[in-house]
């Protein structure tokens, strides 16, 4: 293919209509009969593949970086890449799609926006969960494979696919992180928590390259880790699982909540990177503690970004998890994600189960009666 060009030409104007208009099969057609180069750009800097992710088309961005689309390109006259537009497009899946193919997650624009940033802007929360919590695999096997003077690798590569997945994890409740360290990462949290210190540190030492936000998750990942080791010494014998008496830690009733609050804030106070943008908001609203919101929702809002106020999304009274499906089978008041959840939780809520039961019995007799 021709190096990539303004585009002047009839057949690349058709590019960009067949694009804008999502008719992928002209599109396939023309770009592969004329052999054209798909990254030919209009007088501001627009790719088809940028316009593609613009307008939230999953098919033909996929079908453009088959043709070798370069993803990260920023001839874009304010600088904006293709995730740029995709953040702005509200399409989380075609978010995925760019990341997966390797776009950078945090380039800045002209105005020193990063998709996030930009996807936070106009309210999409959803792409700003998905590009903040994204991080390529290859950063995880990069500790599968030895180094300079190693004679064994950091990590196990049996470790690298559940260890890339409980990074990726967009719930931060440190009890679905708990869990989802189940049920191979268990087996060697030393490792893990090493590992996540690890890849803290290098993230903040890309230079301009350096993601913050992924840097405090994994300090913060690493430190649910090191408070899960801190419940296997209280049970050596491993009669009891320090998972469970970490979760059961959490879930009781006001010391629960005592104690989720300040592991949190604790973790925000020992981020090691100190002049950083993210560990300075958190600190200054933590430090007003008339206004302050729960620390959870604090780290919760840092990293996923800032959300719209929704009263519909039903959240697992155990771990958070959102659009939890299951009701407690008794009372039928209280949501969970699965039997697990329901069973950890089964300590703390049967007492307020058994009195929402009897209440609603005695609301049933009483319409009997009255009918």
């Amino acid at each position: 293919m021709a190096p990539a060009n303004v585009c002047t030409g009839e057949e690349g104007k058709l590019v960009f209509y067949y694009v804008a208009k999502n008719d992928f099969l002209s599109l396939k057609s023309i770009i592969l009969q004329h052999n054209l180069n798909v990254d030919i750009y209009d007088e501001h800097g627009m790719t088809p593949l940028k316009s593609a992710a613009y307008n939230g088309h999953k098919e033909i961005c996929q079908f453009l970086l088959d043709q070798g689309a370069d993803v990260n390109c920023k001839n874009h006259e304010h600088g904006y890449t293709a995730l740029h537009f995709a953040a702005l497009s509200g399409n989380a899946e075609v978010c995925q799609l760019l990341l997966d193919s390797g776009a950078n997650s945090h380039p800045l624009n002209s105005v020193g926006r990063t998709p996030s940033q930009m996807a936070a802007f106009v309210g999409f929360h959803n792409c700003v969960a998905v590009i903040n919590n994204y991080i390529p695999k290859s950063e995880v096997e990069y500790y599968t494979l030895t180094h300079g003077l190693e004679t064994e690798p950091k990590l196990p590569s049996v470790y690298a696919s559940p260890l890339h997945k409980f990074i990726m994890q967009v719930n931060v409740h440190p009890v679905r992180v708990a869990l989802n360290l189940q049920p191979t990462l268990i087996e060697d949290l030393p490792r893990i928590k090493k590992i996540l210190e690890l890849m803290c540190e290098k993230e903040m030492k890309r230079g301009a390259e350096s993601n913050e936000v992924m840097s405090f998750k994994l300090h913060y990942l690493s430190c649910i880790v090191a408070e899960v080791i801190k419940c296997s010494f209280r049970s050596p014998e491993k009669q009891s699982d320090p998972v469970e008496l970490f979760v059961r830690k959490i879930l009781v009733r006001k010391r629960g909540e005592e104690y989720i609050d300040f592991l949190i804030r604790d973790i925000v106070r020992e981020f090691p990177f100190r002049e950083c943008t993210i560990f300075r908001q958190m600190v200054t609203s933590l430090a007003n503690q008339k206004d302050s919101p729960p620390a959870l929702s604090l780290v919760t809002v840092a990293i996923n970004g800032q959300r719209g106020f929704s009263d519909d999304v039903k959240t697992c009274a155990t771990c958070g998890e959102e659009k939890a499906s299951k009701k407690c089978s008794k009372c039928k008041q209280v949501q969970y994600c699965d039997r697990e959840c329901q069973r950890l939780h089964w300590f703390v809520h049967k007492k307020e189960c058994n009195r929402n039961n009897e209440e609603l019995i005695n609301k049933m007799e009483n319409s009997v009666k009255i009918n």
